[in-house]
């Protein structure tokens, strides 16, 4: 990665200002010192109205308590100290407002000197050094393998994949685990299906009706065909175990085409060969937390706030999914991740509060376990939502959505709302090529500076060296570069808050300033060569913008359209 300094946001640099003109006002005298465990943390914000300035902060309001001073008298004071410190002139303009805001306006000349350093970053402009990152265990899609990917489980696969796109972006470490269930009633329920099929007979009810499962029978290898049916064979469960695997491996191959690459595949049967169910549940028995009862074994978890205590083991002693989830958190800590997250359908809510008091419970830190429940998704066609269900075999596949959209489409769609909110994708209009497809919009913005740079170059143009008196005087220039220096801020909360749709936000405002910027200013102009060569060096770091943007999105920045 480059220097720190070429990725280190705008809002950080003020923050660190501004704790450089507390420390001064202090140590001057202008303003009493504050106790250690009172020192109240810093936070420095856009405004809501970009009239006050370009950032804001509200620390006087929060220094009233401790100083024992009027908020406007601390604002006042930290404003004049701002002015003073080195790196003030960062700051044009610093202006107190009631009840003690200090609203703040960034001079044209410091924001140019940044605008180099972005330059200078290249491919990590936006991108976020951490002094202490987090190793993040981020667990997503987990779909069984018993029929391929559906775009209704498959948004999982996108939340999760640009969740860590960010997270790495925001300076973190990231591991990108899927977890299957290889056994039990479900797999079973496929391998019947499949000989079903295999042996010209009707499927049973509760079996799986796709089409897929015609594929299965017809590709089943002799060899496994001829092993189910040798005598005492365990005929469903040898059919079941290659069906499963081969399904597996096609929602594997469908995820790497979306480009999403997983580092770990962890089997449910897995965690009981290795012996981390059968360690839990006796660690959770050594702490009174196991019990019998009705022939079954229970985990306590009403003693942790769940509404109910839960069965690990039935009364014929086969293990539970909650068995399974409890050596499964075991052995995700047992690797030194300092952060769990499970990204899971809204359908499993009733599986968080288990799995985290059973962290609790074992002396884990279950303030690490997060759940993120993912809303559904409709996909419409004509106004007509289209149906979803793996057994009755009605679905739209991963793979034809890829094939009806392409991914970057697909992609933004998925992208563009909180993972929380249930989300209606109109199948027509994201096919697209207009500027009503916000995805092609952005893309579109990234090949208009391509050409316009081909153009200049054409004219004998090219980009100046730095960007000194570029911005000066010129606010729509400014305003541009405002929108471009803002991508470190969008990563930081994009990481902090674990969603990404502000990433999506941003590239649109981008795309659309740039837009008006073009649109208002010449920026190929022979007659104008100085100008133009500051103009050119604006729109080139803007275009590293999208295409930063874009990237951690996982989408193409197309050099042409």
């Amino acid at each position: 990665m480059s220097d720190a300094s070429a990725v280190l946001s705008v809002r950080a640099r003020i923050r660190a200002l501004l704790d450089e003109a507390w420390t001064h006002a202090t140590e001057g005298g202008a303003l009493p010192g504050v106790e250690p465990d009172q020192r109240p943390a810093i936070e420095v914000e856009r405004p809501g109205n970009p009239d006050h300035g370009d950032l804001a902060a509200n620390l006087a309001m929060k220094l009233a308590r401790p100083m024992r001073r009027p908020p406007l008298q601390i604002a006042e004071a930290l404003a004049e100290s701002m002015r003073a410190v080195p790196g003030g002139e960062a700051l044009s303009e610093v202006s107190v407002a009631p009840p003690g805001f200090l609203n703040m306006r960034l001079s044209a000349t410091w924001l140019e000197r940044v605008l180099d350093e972005a330059r200078a970053a290249g491919d990590d402009f936006g991108r976020v050094d951490q002094e202490q990152p987090l190793h993040f265990n981020v667990e997503f899609v987990s779909a069984n393998p018993t029929g391929p990917l559906h775009v209704g489980n498959a948004r999982g696969a996108f939340v999760g994949d640009l969740l860590c796109r960010v997270l790495e972006g925001g300076g973190h470490l990231v591991t990108r685990e899927y977890y299957f269930n290889d056994a039990g009633a479900q797999i079973r329920n496929l391998g019947i299906s499949v000989i079903a099929r295999k042996s010209g007979e009707a499927i049973p009810e509760d079996g799986y009706h796709g089409a897929y499962v015609d594929d299965l029978a017809a590709d089943l290898p002799a060899e496994v065909w001829e092993a189910a049916n040798e005598a005492g064979a365990d005929r469903e469960g040898i059919v079941a175990d290659w069906a499963q695997e081969r399904v597996r491996l096609g929602i594997q191959e469908s995820l790497e085409r979306l480009g999403v690459h997983f580092d770990v595949w962890k089997s449910e049967s897995s965690l009981h060969t290795e012996g981390w169910v059968g360690r839990s549940l006796e660690r959770l028995r050594e702490g009174g937390h196991i019990y019998e009862e009705g022939g079954a074994t229970w985990f306590r978890s009403t003693t942790f706030g769940d509404d109910k205590d839960r069965v690990v083991y039935r009364s014929g002693g086969e293990p539970t999914y909650v068995a399974s989830d409890i050596g499964y958190v075991t052995e995700k800590f047992s690797r030194g991740f300092d952060k769990l997250i499970y990204i899971w359908g809204a359908d499993h809510h009733g599986t968080v509060a288990r799995v985290r008091n059973a962290a609790e419970a074992m002396g884990l830190d279950k303030a690490s376990v997060e759940m993120l429940l993912v809303a559904w998704v409709r996909f419409v066609r004509d106004g007509v939502e289209i149906p979803m269900s793996k057994r009755s075999g009605e679905f739209l596949t991963l793979d034809e959505l890829l094939e009806e959209l392409g991914v970057d489409a697909a992609r933004w769609s998925f992208a563009s709302r909180a993972a929380s909110s249930p989300i209606d994708v109109d199948l027509e209009l994201a096919r697209k090529q207009s500027s009503e497809n916000p995805v092609y919009y952005v893309q579109y913005a990234h090949a208009r500076i391509s050409s316009i740079l081909a153009k200049a170059a054409e004219s004998g143009l090219t980009p100046a060296d730095d960007f000194a008196g570029v911005l000066e005087g010129d606010e729509v220039a400014t305003g541009l570069a405002r929108m471009v220096l803002r991508l470190p801020e969008v990563v930081e909360d994009g990481a902090r808050e674990e969603e990404t749709h502000g990433i999506t936000t941003y590239a649109m405002e981008l795309a659309t300033v740039f837009h008006a910027f073009y649109r208002d200013r010449r920026v190929v102009d022979p007659d104008d060569p100085e100008t133009s060569a500051g103009r050119l060096a604006l729109v080139g770091v803007t275009q590293i913008a999208i295409r930063n943007a874009l990237a951690l999105l996982g989408i193409s920045a197309p050099q042409s359209m």
